[in-house]
């Protein structure tokens, strides 16, 4: 996968279809790589034009700042794969797994394998499936190529995905995400930090950060971006590090690691996010960020059903090493 980042010059004068601007470009401007308005369509996974997802039929101008993020070899077929899940529950209608983390939820540039949704194919004996004859692959035809896929966690994330075995269960849950008051997702975090309010709501926009296109950002005061809500609790402190209950009421991209960045209190082991703390003992740590719990109404039954999974092996080893170095904890606010 690789980032684009072009200005059309100052003295452009003409306003024309970002396609169009593009394919004119010469190889240099795409690392040699000869470009077309095909292959534009085809393998853009992302369009920024000036900072806002756009379409390849935008009209550009002087001045503008054109940003893609460029998928080459999209494969044509999704094919079933013999991976190991962990299943918590399932019936006729719903598939609820514990991912692991290094799981990509759904095939999407740069992860066109090894995925859940490759893994759901094989676990519920079903075909690949296949490009249709003569179907271009856009990013909108690639959506509507994610079978029971109704919510997804970020690839270094674990815990509790539910996905729908058939076309009604699917409508019935994607419903339910949609009304957020519905629903209940718990995750639980390793900060570095300690929060000078213990616990709280964040409330901001969420926006790509213009200076990383691959970053986001919180912002306060502006309507720009996407509302975005997560509720907080520390439970627990050892020294310099926290303990978080976190549920969020919105489920924006990087939403938890965003709004913990916002309040001071990375998430342990984010590359992306995270300021790794001097001299401590976790500098090699994954992504310490785990989907625990999901509340939600199922097809077929009357009443909520609730979902956990269990705390990773990789939390077990980091409290432990913080309960040797700093004892026991320090309970902050009642669990």
């Amino acid at each position: 996968m690789a980032f684009f980042t072009l200005n059309v010059p100052k003295d452009f004068k003409e306003s024309v279809r970002l396609d169009k601007f593009i394919a004119s470009l010469p190889p240099s401007a795409f690392d040699g790589s000869s470009m077309n308005r095909s292959k534009l369509k085809s393998g853009a996974s992302e369009i920024l034009l000036n900072g806002k997802k756009s379409k390849v039929s935008a009209k550009v101008k002087a001045g503008d700042e054109i940003f893609i993020q460029w998928e080459e070899n999209i494969p044509e077929n999704i094919e079933p794969e013999d991976i190991p899940l962990e299943i918590i529950y399932e019936d006729e209608n719903v598939c609820v797994v514990n991912k692991k983390q290094g799981m990509v939820t759904h095939p999407a540039a740069g992860n066109w394998n090894g995925t859940l949704v490759n893994a759901l194919l094989y676990h519920w004996g079903r075909e690949a499936i296949y490009q249709k004859a003569g179907e271009e692959i856009t990013s909108e035809v690639l959506a509507k190529r994610r079978p029971g896929i109704i919510h997804r966690l970020d690839k270094d994330t674990s815990g509790i995905i539910i996905t729908a075995k058939n076309r009604s269960s699917e409508e019935f849950l994607h419903e339910e995400f949609l009304h957020h008051n519905r629903i209940t997702k718990e995750y639980i975090a390793i900060c570095c930090g300690r929060p000078k309010i213990l616990e709280g709501k964040i409330e901001t926009q969420i926006i790509r950060d213009p200076r990383d296109r691959k970053r986001f950002k919180a912002v306060v005061g502006t309507e720009e971006g996407k509302k975005a809500v997560t509720i907080y609790k520390c439970f627990a402190t050892y020294g310099p590090f926290s303990l978080m209950r976190i549920r969020i009421k919105t489920g924006r991209t990087h939403q938890i690691r965003v709004h913990m960045k916002f309040l001071g209190c990375p998430v342990m082991g984010d590359p992306i996010y995270g300021n790794f703390l001097k001299g401590s003992p976790f500098q090699s740590a994954s992504l310490m960020l785990h989907a625990y719990l999901l509340k939600i109404r199922v097809p077929g039954h009357k009443e909520k059903m609730t979902f956990k999974a269990a705390v990773p092996l990789r939390f077990k080893k980091v409290l432990r090493t913080l309960h040797e170095k700093y004892g026991s904890g320090k309970r902050k606010v009642e669990s």
